[in-house]
């Protein structure tokens, strides 16, 4: 086995920092520079029309509540290999969004996590990271499934024997994986992820449901009262709805985070434009979320990838 000297080893992890933290820098700056849709001059006159020191607080404040459950779900889940402080929890969260911006799905977060750990925590570093991402994306299809028959219903967007058509292949698909859930794939099947799952404690899972829950009421609101902030005139259960249908749907096609927000805009733009809301509007708002959500603590997580000690990961 080939030994790396030690100054060469730093030299390639401090590479490797310089190497996510710029990566990450000019996919953000790349789709804010370079979006010919966002019109930054109505933007400004409506922002100057409806400016409120108090509003804009409140939507920040939203931003922090979305990322800190989000950390205390991580702290949470970390307690099956150990306690944690909500300042660790912060630290590997942040570090890991930063390294995941630039990776399909956000794959990057698993490894960023990871390496906070011995590397003998590995697998099970990834296996928490993906319970907490996968309770996220159940309670996003549970409420855009639920939005998106209420919009449906209001609009009728597609007819009642698609949504039948649809609801029964979801029904076949689970019942597939059931019916299959003994057969193995390199080692693992479904029997054996359902055994690891109930070894967690049941508190822990309850508490990562709460915890998820909240985190989807937050960001879900928070797209909400941006459109009211944009003079978006709507019922609420309309608004909300429409909200859901396109998380769910965005949420399901395969992306890269620094591209989330152009994922979620395409789809909101069919959905809102349904409504009757501008194209324009849309576009900024989706951009905003992703800026407030993805950007914003991406900046911060970068301060903490910077300075990662190496001797962690040990």
């Amino acid at each position: 086995m080939i030994s790396i000297p030690h100054k060469a080893k730093q030299f390639l992890v401090l590479l490797a920092k310089l190497l996510i933290v710029g990566g990450a820098f000019y996919f953000i700056y790349n789709q804010l520079a370079n979006n010919d849709k966002l019109d930054w001059q109505k933007f400004i006159v409506l922002f100057r029309k409806n400016q409120s020191v108090l509003g804009i607080s409140f939507i920040l404040l939203l931003s922090v509540l979305n990322r800190y459950f989000e950390i205390l779900k991580w702290q949470n889940l970390a307690k099956v290999i150990h306690q944690i402080s909500v300042y660790e929890a912060t630290k590997q969260v942040l570090a890991a969004l930063t390294a995941g911006i630039f990776t399909p799905n956000g794959v990057g977060e698993y490894a960023g996590k990871a390496l906070y750990y011995p590397k003998t925590e590995a697998k099970r570093v990834v296996f928490l990271n993906l319970i907490c991402n996968g309770i996220q994306m159940i309670l996003t299809i549970i409420f855009g499934i639920f939005g998106l028959l209420y919009f449906n219903a209001q609009f009728n967007v597609i007819t009642t024997k698609t949504v039948l058509i649809l609801f029964g292949g979801f029904l076949l698909i689970l019942i597939i994986l059931f019916s299959i859930k003994k057969i193995k794939v390199k080692g693992y099947s479904i029997e054996k992820l359902i055994h690891k799952i109930n070894e967690i404690p049941k508190p822990i899972h309850q508490r990562n449901i709460i915890l998820g829950i909240l985190r989807y009421l937050v960001f879900s609101h928070q797209y909400y009262f941006l459109f009211l902030g944009f003079d978006v005139d709507l019922p609420y259960l309309t608004l909300i709805a429409a909200i859901t249908s396109v998380y769910f749907l965005a949420s399901s096609l395969p992306t890269f985070q620094f591209l989330d927000f152009a994922v979620k805009g395409s789809v909101a733009i069919y959905f809102f434009g349904i409504l009757g809301v501008n194209e324009w509007i849309v576009i900024f708002i989706s951009t905003l979320m992703w800026f407030l959500n993805v950007v914003l603590p991406v900046v911060l997580g970068s301060y903490f990838v910077l300075n990662f000690k190496t001797k962690t990961a040990e």
